[in-house]
């Protein structure tokens, strides 16, 4: 389990992280999301005693980073995938973590076959794609066999393949009773990833929540009907306080505030015929563009057309 409690980092006068507190579970794949300059890497950073927090503390299985007396065999972590020596082999960059962290020689062959790396060992890291530099990088954070794992922005630059993989592996990670932290960007494969989200903006905290959770908290859900009394039925979910919209023929108008189930009460109650009634839910996109938009830092201004 990873444990923050009222954390904070300045840099100077800036604050990149502002009294956050959390817990993260183990036996899930948590997603730690936020816009730009939101504080994600310097929360990583903090975890893994990279920076030392302002106020605040923060624990790996109640101990301090720093304190742990073999951290790869229980904290594996990806921050850059390319923070590598360039001229050394990939098979002599996981030997030297393997010798330095007392875990065996022989366990740098299986995590080289674990991410896909075996047919190029003893290739140099500088000739490495970014796609081949994270699997690498994925490697080292399996070194140790550890039961915490943290990953920021794994995916980039992986095929479609390699990222069906890695998603598939860091389910299986979470499956095996693991603590799992995942930063990215990409909320579709987060959406098919994650059960667990942390979302954080401006170095706050602004949700906690499974994934559901989250998604059902946005106002972007709605009801499409079709029905040959849509006119009438629009009327009266206006007076029950619901926001209307016109399809694309009379027939159909899409209803917003109002559940799929409450529509066809109000429906029934009126004697209004119904052919379609369905429910139309946020993306986990959607979802976050909403609840994130006030903690964006950069924003760039939209294009008319």
């Amino acid at each position: 389990m990873i444990e923050a409690q009222n954390l904070v980092k300045r840099y100077g006068s800036m604050t990149a992280v502002d009294d956050l507190s959390f817990s993260i579970r183990p036996g899930m794949v948590t997603g730690f999301l936020g816009p730009n300059g939101a504080g994600k890497t310097t929360t990583m950073r903090m975890i893994l005693g990279l920076d030392a927090p302002t106020q605040g503390s923060v624990t790996v299985a109640g101990r301090s980073y720093r304190d742990l007396p073999a951290p790869m065999r229980e904290v594996g972590a990806l921050l850059d995938a390319q923070a590598l020596q360039g001229g050394r082999r990939a098979y002599d960059h996981l030997l030297c973590l393997a010798a330095s962290n007392g875990i065996p020689a022989s366990r740098v062959n299986e995590v080289l076959g674990m991410v896909g790396l075996e047919g190029v060992a003893d290739r140099r890291a500088k000739g490495f794609s970014l796609g081949m530099s994270q699997r690498l990088g994925i490697a080292s954070a399996l070194l140790g066999d550890p039961q915490v794992l943290i990953f920021d922005e794994p995916v980039n630059g992986l095929d479609p393949d390699g990222i069906h993989w890695i998603r598939t592996l860091i389910r299986a990670l979470a499956g095996d009773g693991r603590t799992v932290l995942v930063s990215s960007h990409l909320m579709s494969e987060m959406a098919l990833t994650a059960d667990h989200l942390l979302v954080i903006g401006k170095g706050r905290l602004i949700a906690d929540m499974s994934v559901d959770e989250f998604v059902r908290s946005s106002s972007q859900h709605s009801v499409h009907v079709h029905s040959p009394q849509a006119a009438e039925l629009a009327d009266r979910c206006r007076e029950a306080g619901a926001e209307v919209r016109q399809g694309s023929a009379p027939e159909l108008i899409e209803i917003i505030r109002m559940d799929s189930a409450d529509v066809g009460k109000l429906a029934a109650a009126h004697g209004i015929v119904l052919f379609e009634l369905t429910p139309v839910r946020a993306s986990l996109e959607e979802a976050f563009m909403e609840l994130t938009r006030g903690s964006v830092e950069y924003q760039a201004t939209e294009i008319s057309r």
